[in-house]
């Protein structure tokens, strides 16, 4: 690991949080942490702020922002993924998508299993030889098939809570260029666009 660190400024708001992350030259992560399932529009850059300022830094000092994807809130992805870009784009800087299962299997030193509920008796399922080593892609099926397909001995992560402390220090290793900070919805949205075969056209 290098000396000195490319400041970088984490996010995530797929869970009912607003979690961010400041990762310091020196190494250390600083970060803020709201309890909230709607709001994250109101708050993301008042908190960013606040964790710019606490550390003697402004937006002028970060390098790079990362970002989850989800799967997660549609609302909630939108709102951290409109905000990384914006700063990015406003600041000239890489931005960086990291997958909501990939960043929860960074906790685990070994093989691991993310398993999330999707609902509608579906889950999200991905398993990991190591922290951010994917030995499979991130899939939806029926809970049942997903529960048969975890890893043997495997650890099983079913709380969708990321530590965006290991977000910010795994996201300032990544190349930006294969990581785009794009939605991971893994399921599709529920609200379809009608289409011409779907509309009944009236002669004039």
């Amino acid at each position: 690991m290098p000396d000195i660190l490319p400041i970088t400024l984490a996010i995530d708001t797929a869970a009912p949080r607003l979690q961010l992350g400041l990762l310091l030259a020196d190494g250390g992560v600083d970060v803020s942490i709201d309890e909230i399932a709607n709001g994250h529009a109101e708050l993301i850059f008042a908190r960013i702020a606040t964790l710019l300022e606490r550390n003697g830094l402004g937006y002028a000092d970060l390098r790079r922002v990362v970002t989850t994807t989800g799967p997660g809130s549609f609302t909630g992805l939108r709102i951290g993924l409109s905000a990384a870009r914006g700063i990015g784009l406003a600041r000239g800087l890489p931005v960086v998508g990291v997958s909501s299962l990939v960043a929860l299997s960074l906790g685990q030193s070994g093989p691991s299993s993310v398993l999330l509920d999707a609902r509608r008796g579906e889950a999200y399922l991905q398993n990991f030889a190591g922290p951010g080593a994917a030995l499979t892609a991130g899939a939806i099926m029926p809970m049942e098939e997903a529960r048969a397909a975890v890893l043997p001995g495997a650890t099983l992560i079913e709380s969708a809570i990321v530590d965006i402390a290991l977000l910010a220090r795994h996201g300032a290793g990544l190349d930006a260029a294969s990581h785009p900070p794009e939605p991971n919805y893994i399921r599709d949205a529920d609200a379809k666009p009608q289409t011409a075969a779907r509309i009944e056209r009236r002669g004039a």
